[in-house]
């Protein structure tokens, strides 16, 4: 584990910084292939890996504002160059920022919704990986001979604590839900209870129940809402919204072929 990987010349590789851009660099390459395949426009990948980039960045700093508002209006320098970053709020945003995107571009939504959330999956496991090596995101105090201690240098409680890698838990629970989502999509084309938007619903339930589990192990500062955490309590809602989500496109197209599903 470090926080710096190693250097090329001046240049510091940082161990997070590389993980999300492997991260990126995957979901492309999986959604370029995936898009040709359903006959979904292949260049448009690029276009929303971008705006998942740049929108979903923007929208967990902006999270992490609204969670941490106290200390953001006593030191706000301090808390906008921090590392800190709500995943809920990225993803929030950007598929906001898709949807506007895909009615801009005369898309169907629903279409790039279902392609497009295996590759989400996908990056966000590398950038649970990121984590790792930063230190952040770090779990509970353990004795457990599956606990490690993070280098003193790391955003980690340092190496006199043993802690649970609940990074490397979110980690594998996202590559799961990736190739979960891939095998089902596969497995059910064709399939008469297929609709557009399972898939996409799918991910929103699954990332959410895997979300609020690990955040039972998690032992990092960061915001609450009563007994919950901050993330634990948009869970219930984003599992509640696939949920919903799902019944009503159900109920709204009873006879939609499966083959519209894709």
């Amino acid at each position: 584990m470090a926080v710096d990987l190693f250097r090329i010349g001046p240049i510091i590789i940082h161990g997070y910084g590389l993980m999300i851009g492997i991260g990126f660099v995957m979901a492309m390459l999986m959604g370029y292939y995936r898009f040709r395949k359903k006959n979904l426009e292949p260049d448009a990948v690029v276009d929303i890996v971008l705006i998942c980039g740049l929108v979903g960045f923007g929208g967990g700093k902006l999270f992490y504002i609204i969670v941490e508002w106290k200390s953001f209006l006593e030191h706000p320098l301090e808390l906008l160059g921090s590392s800190g970053f709500v995943v809920y709020g990225g993803i929030i945003t950007s598929v906001l920022a898709i949807m506007l995107y895909c009615r801009h571009k005369k898309y169907v939504f629903m279409d790039y919704f279902d392609a497009l959330v295996p590759e989400v999956a996908l990056a966000q496991g590398f950038g649970r990986i990121g984590c790792f090596l930063a230190g952040c995101c770090y779990g509970r105090p353990t004795d457990s001979v599956f606990g490690v201690y993070f280098p003193d240098n790391s955003l980690g409680p340092g190496s006199s604590v043993k802690v649970i890698p609940t990074e490397l838990i979110s980690s594998a629970g996202d590559f799961l839900i990736c190739l979960a989502l891939l095998l089902i999509d596969r497995k059910s084309r064709g399939k008469s209870w297929r609709r557009k938007g399972d898939i996409g619903f799918l991910y929103m339930d699954f990332y959410a129940v895997g979300r609020f589990l690990v955040e039972i192990l998690r032992g990092d500062p960061r915001g609450s809402v009563g007994i919950l955490s901050t993330s634990q309590f948009i869970s219930i809602f984003m599992l509640a919204a696939g949920v919903l989500l799902m019944i009503r496109e159900h109920r709204r197209h009873p006879q939609e072929s499966a083959a519209a599903a894709q």
